[in-house]
């Protein structure tokens, strides 16, 4: 689940005096390799959407790794296999360089469901298409989450190879194809001896995504949020109170409802005011913001518009009507019980004067430092269970607690680097909104610094019409082109970092 809705919480950084990095050789040479690869790239972005990993489906999931494998191997990768999971396999890569210093690469090769009917074009086409004010993007399921993002970095391993120039770090890779269901076996495939082993070799582990907003800007994320993903389920399965399928409403007068037990239970998770999380002891252990992160919050709001923000989640006022300062901070320090959807009974028009045999809620968890998932499951099921709800099954399908980096890492200083000498402002990201398991690269044992980068820009992850950015209207915001380059910047400023994790 993504994480692609980044908080609205930056603050433009300025300059400040780094170690010098290795001199990139001819700069120029790379971007027109790049250049001239354009076309190829673009169609391999169009390939890779045309084959979508769906986990939760079932679909895909020997094609998508071994496509994964693939890519690795052709954008210079010396090694890639498969690793099993116990559920969608992953992929493990590694390229020797011989340098000195060794960087790890997350990716996910899996993608959100879609609606066909929903979408202006075919989801699997990978259609261009001009949008006014923004430039050519590519609409397609998995454009900008993340296939779009990866692309590029992979297109600048082959611009290593164009050039015939060594990448100046070591790199290894471990993609996933179960990141949409909360990353459910990614645990299992980090603690393999031989996973965990090269990724201990790593000055840390950083993800590809489009961090750019619409004036250029672009963003360094220094964590995100936590996620749960689970299911309550109330009905004949779970008890010989409820019928095991749907039955004539009429005998409602004397046979218990699943439907209106589980909004029961519901109720009992969130407070009066439909938001306030009323899990017992849910805030126990909840971080609250620091000084400077609520800096870091209020210098990232200068010239940013309030009202773009509202558009573009669709709502006229804040919880609370509370002003963009706290709704802001509220955004990232809050953690979140969220009803994803509710399934019962007949659904089609009309009435059909059923009562339901089986009734489901679809929810997750948003979690901050320094809760875990651990906590957050044993606490539902021990909440529930105080009042009487042992009928109402917990099915926890997948889930990780949050991330956090400090912005002293040397991971987050490459990333400064990078950005200081190609002249491109840059803002803090305390902490995605969304989510990716960076805290099972980020906690124990490995307790590796984590990130995402990436220039360009996209939109409509999860949703109809998803984009990214292929040929820019605006200079200062990157194309892929341009977002290829700035990954090949990047590897040379980790390079300069000399091993350093903190």
């Amino acid at each position: 689940m993504r994480r692609l809705m980044i908080a609205l919480v930056l603050t433009t950084v300025s300059a400040t005096a780094v170690q010098a990095a290795p001199a990139m050789p001819k700069r120029d040479a790379f971007a027109a390799a790049i250049a001239a690869r354009h076309d190829r790239t673009v169609q391999d972005l169009r390939d890779w959407i045309a084959l979508p990993t769906i986990a939760a489906m079932g679909m895909n999931v020997k094609e998508g790794p071994e496509y994964m494998r693939k890519l690795a191997l052709d954008a210079g990768f010396q090694q890639a296999k498969v690793i099993e999971s116990g559920g969608v396999p992953a992929v493990l890569a590694m390229l020797d360089a011989g340098a000195p210093v060794t960087l790890g690469i997350y990716m996910m090769y899996d993608v959100k469901h879609y609606d066909p009917a929903e979408w202006s074009s075919p989801p699997l086409e990978g259609r261009l298409v001009d949008r006014p004010g923004v430039g050519q993007v590519i609409v397609g399921r998995g454009a900008v989450n993340q296939k779009g993002p990866q692309t590029a970095f992979l297109a600048a391993l082959q611009a290593f190879k164009a050039t015939g120039r060594k990448l100046p770090v070591n790199l290894v890779l471990i993609a996933e194809g179960e990141e949409e269901i909360a990353s459910t076996n990614l645990p299992n495939v980090v603690a393999n001896p031989e996973v965990a082993a090269v990724l201990k070799k790593t000055i840390g582990i950083i993800g590809a995504s489009a961090l750019q907003n619409s004036e250029g800007t672009a963003g360094i994320s220094l964590g995100a949020k936590g996620a749960v993903e689970f299911q309550l389920i109330v009905g004949g399965e779970t008890s010989d109170r409820y019928p095991k399928a749907d039955v004539h409403s009429s005998v409602h007068a004397r046979v218990e409802s699943p439907a209106w037990r589980l909004v029961k239970a519901l109720d009992t998770l969130v407070a009066d005011d439909g938001h306030t999380p009323a899990i017992d002891g849910w805030f126990e252990n909840v971080q609250p913001l620091t000084p400077r992160q609520k800096e870091i919050i209020a210098n990232g709001l200068k010239g940013t518009s309030e009202a773009e923000a509202k558009a573009a989640v669709g709502v006229g006022r804040w919880i609370n009507d509370e002003d963009y300062q706290t709704s802001s901070e509220r955004l990232v320090s809050q953690p979140t019980v969220n009803i994803q959807g509710l399934v019962s009974g007949y659904m089609g028009p009309g009435g059909k004067t059923v009562l339901p045999g089986r009734a489901e809620a679809k929810l997750e968890f948003r979690l901050v430092p320094n809760m875990t998932r651990a906590e957050a499951e044993a606490k539902l099921k021990a909440h529930l269970l105080k009042r009487g709800f042992s009928d109402v099954q917990v099915v926890v399908s997948g889930g990780y607690g949050p991330n956090q980096t400090d912005e002293t890492a040397a991971l987050v200083k490459a990333q400064q680097r990078t950005l200081d000498k190609q002249g491109i402002p840059y803002r803090l990201i305390v902490r995605n909104a969304g989510s990716w398991p960076g805290a099972i690269f980020n906690g124990a044992p490995l307790n590796l610094p984590t990130g995402q980068f990436g220039l360009s820009r996209g939109n409509g992850a999860h949703a109809p019409n998803e984009w990214y950015l292929i040929r820019s209207a605006n200079p200062k915001v990157a194309g892929i082109d341009e977002a290829t380059l700035a990954w090949v910047d990047l590897l040379y400023e980790v390079a300069a970092a000399g091993g350093k994790k903190k």
